[in-house]
């Protein structure tokens, strides 16, 4: 991490888990451990639609922050099921998760919508995490930044320079998520450093050191003080190990330590 260049940002990734009761004590179990944190590192629980509001009222006053896990790129209209940037915004929502491998898998996204997601979110006044990474076989292929690169290239496309300092970069490799596996500090970096590579060709330098890049996939208690130990690694989108209020600050202690 360069925490004197750009801001580290721990974020949970809830998923489809937990009632309003549960987020309600999760988050009353989470704020008092991670309050060290403000000034430092920005903590982020991106939580289940049905407990935005909840979380909005639980978190008030501290220094922990909401985020959507999904965001429709219509500001309204015929779209059953799904949730404007408008209406997040109007709860107090910060963050938005958009392009996760798991939207992608299971519900259709592609880097055309996630794009018109994340210009969407922007332009409401959301600041998106925008997720990317590679396949197993991609990996083995040999291929991972040329998928990487163009899933970058594809989701900020006709995003201006201000817009992408707004924007965080979630790597996450497809194959290291909700599975154990973990991409080891070296390969995490790696391609930490190649996303921020293509954005300094995108746009330059400068943009590209102040955009956050978090590593997701598999991050936990034990291995992330390694990861956060690398330069282009600004923090994480954790998944797991944000349901458990001792594990998820660990890492927070580990990114504000770091």
């Amino acid at each position: 991490m360069k925490k004197s260049v750009r801001k580290a940002i721990i974020a949970g990734n809830w998923k489809m888990n937990k009632t309003r009761p549960e987020a309600k004590a999760l988050l009353e179990e989470i704020k008092p451990l991670v309050a060290n944190a403000a000034g430092n590192v920005e903590v982020i629980a991106c939580v289940p639609f049905t407990n935005l509001e909840t979380a909005m009222t639980v978190t008030e006053g501290s220094n922990v922050k909401i985020g959507a896990e999904n965001v429709h790129f219509e500001k309204s209209g015929a779209f059953t099921g799904e949730i404007s940037a408008d209406m997040l915004i109007e709860l107090g929502v910060e963050y938005v998760v958009i392009g996760h491998s798991e939207r992608r898998q299971y519900f259709g996204e592609t880097d055309e919508t996630v794009n018109k997601r994340t210009k969407a979110a922007l332009a409401a006044g959301l600041k998106p995490i925008v997720c990317v990474g590679e396949l197993k076989w991609e990996r083995e292929c040999g291929i991972t930044e040329e998928v990487v690169g163009k899933q970058v290239k594809l989701d900020l496309f006709d995003v201006s320079a201000e817009d992408a300092k707004k924007t965080v970069i979630a790597y996450e490799p497809v194959w290291a998520i909700g599975t154990g596996l973990t991409a080891t500090p070296d390969q995490a970096e790696e391609v930490c450093a190649f996303i921020r590579a293509t954005l300094a060709k995108m746009y330059d330098e400068a943009t590209a050191e102040a955009i956050t890049i978090q590593y997701g996939g598999s991050m936990n208690a034990a291995n992330c003080a390694e990861l956060l130990a690398k330069p282009n690694i600004d923090g994480g989108l954790i998944g797991g190990a944000s349901l458990k209020a001792a594990d998820f600050n660990v890492i927070v202690q580990a990114a504000v330590n770091g």
